[in-house]
């Protein structure tokens, strides 16, 4: 872990004492109580014309989550175990809404002016999809976020699991749909196999004719979008520290497609990658059981970097499935739809508040952040950037093993309560901007 250096002082000393004090009731496990979470929360403290005025989203929905799936403890109750706080949400994303309200708190438990003015947008429906978030947006563009000058975002996760980053980009998200017909009831084998163009047989090889065993997309004119890779984004990926021995043990993954940091970072980041989800209509219990499905729906999505545009790669995915079945000269019906189509985001790191965020974290942590991308897609970044137009940020707390969406999501307690410090620390070096 990372010492502060130089140690805090005055103001910024206080705050982060009243954090480590309280720390315990910051962590306080719920006692059971049900509470009511309206879909979408707007809140605002101080609205003093000299302050800048800094935004946070967080959403306080989660995945569903059983004990029999795999969980040592309870996934609906927050479990503390070696430092490791375990529950559903922990990380994603009630951890770091908790932390923001926490480093809100402690300035004014001490009775100090907060720095800042503060709004907070926070959702219980992101995990649906931010269900009506887009156009509340739209509605409140000219009244709650009118005011706002910046947005921070901490929905994801550091990229190694002790040294602190910023995020300053997502892929997008394109999914897809492939639907092959020959009639609603399934068949027995025993009657039609071998007098029939089987709609599984026909799905496989659709699915099979997307991607190759090294990751490549062949879909024709895929790549022809991708913005070039220059020298300078070159070097930040050789800057990052990522141990690609430690992350491939931590993932449980036996070999990655590619051998080196820079390339393995690429290609989560700055490349489109393609995959394959399911199949809809096929029997997937277990036991045997001779069916011939009449009709099958595979499901997969491809993951856009910039300069790609989802209306482009729709039309690229339905020629190319449409000539692959062509081939096959098969009596079925095959229809494909794109059901989902995000774009990309990407910000500026060289935006006063990715710079303040810098300096507070080396205060916290005493080094300075990993910069990275995101391989997945955070939509509300998006559209705040369309929106609003307004400099957004992503300032994760998590670790990289925290485990969000899987079996056993944690935080630990240590990125829960130097992330409130981190928050309050970021507040004051905002208060700098109107200096």
């Amino acid at each position: 872990m990372f010492s502060p250096s130089p140690p805090p002082s005055g103001l910024l000393e206080r705050v982060f004492q009243f954090i480590d004090l309280h720390q315990n009731e910051f962590v306080q496990l719920p006692d059971g109580q049900t509470l009511p979470i309206p879909p979408i929360i707007l809140a605002e403290l101080g609205n003093d014309p000299k302050k800048p005025t800094v935004c946070f989203y967080g959403h306080l929905d989660v995945q569903p989550a059983r004990q029999e799936d795999g969980w040592l403890t309870d996934p609906y109750t927050l479990t503390e175990v070696d430092g490791k706080l375990y529950g559903r949400g922990a990380t994603d994303n009630k951890g770091p809404v908790l932390a923001w309200i926490n480093a809100v708190s402690a300035f004014r438990a001490l009775e100090e002016d907060l720095p800042v003015n503060i709004k907070f947008i926070i959702e219980g429906m992101e995990e649906a999809g931010s269900v009506a978030l887009e156009e509340l947006v739209r509605k409140e563009k000219d009244r709650f976020f009118s005011s706002v000058d910046y947005i921070v975002i901490s929905d994801n996760l550091w990229i190694n699991q002790g040294k602190p980053a910023l995020t300053y980009g997502t892929r997008g998200n394109s999914y897809f749909r492939v639907e092959v017909k020959c009639r609603d009831q399934d068949f027995h084998s025993g009657t039609f196999g071998g007098i029939l163009h089987e709609p599984m047989a026909d799905l496989v090889a659709l699915l099979g004719s997307l991607v190759d065993s090294s990751g490549h997309i062949l879909i024709p004119g895929i790549y022809d979008q991708v913005a070039p890779l220059t020298e300078e984004e070159r070097k930040m990926y050789k800057a990052i520290d990522l141990d690609l021995e430690e992350y491939r043990h931590s993932s449980h993954v036996k070999k990655f497609l590619f051998d080196t940091k820079e390339e393995i970072l690429m290609h989560l980041w700055r490349y489109p990658s393609l995959s394959i989800h399911g199949i809809e209509g096929a029997f997937d219990e277990p036991g045997a059981k001779t069916v011939i499905p009449g009709r099958v729906i595979g499901k997969f999505s491809i993951r856009l970097v910039p300069h790609m545009n989802t209306s482009v790669v729709e039309k690229q995915v339905k020629q190319h499935l449409e000539h692959i079945f062509s081939k096959r000269n098969s009596s079925n019906q095959m229809t494909v739809s794109m059901t989902l189509g995000l774009q990309p985001w990407m910000a500026n790191i060289k935006d006063n508040q990715y710079l303040a965020a810098k300096r507070a974290i080396k205060t916290v942590f005493g080094t300075e952040p990993d910069m990275t991308r995101d391989g997945s897609t955070i939509p509300i970044a998006r559209i705040f950037q369309d929106i609003i137009q307004k400099s957004v940020m992503m300032l994760p707390l998590g670790a990289v093993d925290d485990g969000e969406h899987s079996q056993n999501e944690k935080i630990n307690r240590w990125n829960y309560i130097e992330g409130s410090k981190l928050f309050a620390a970021f507040f004051l070096e905002m208060a700098k901007l109107r200096l």
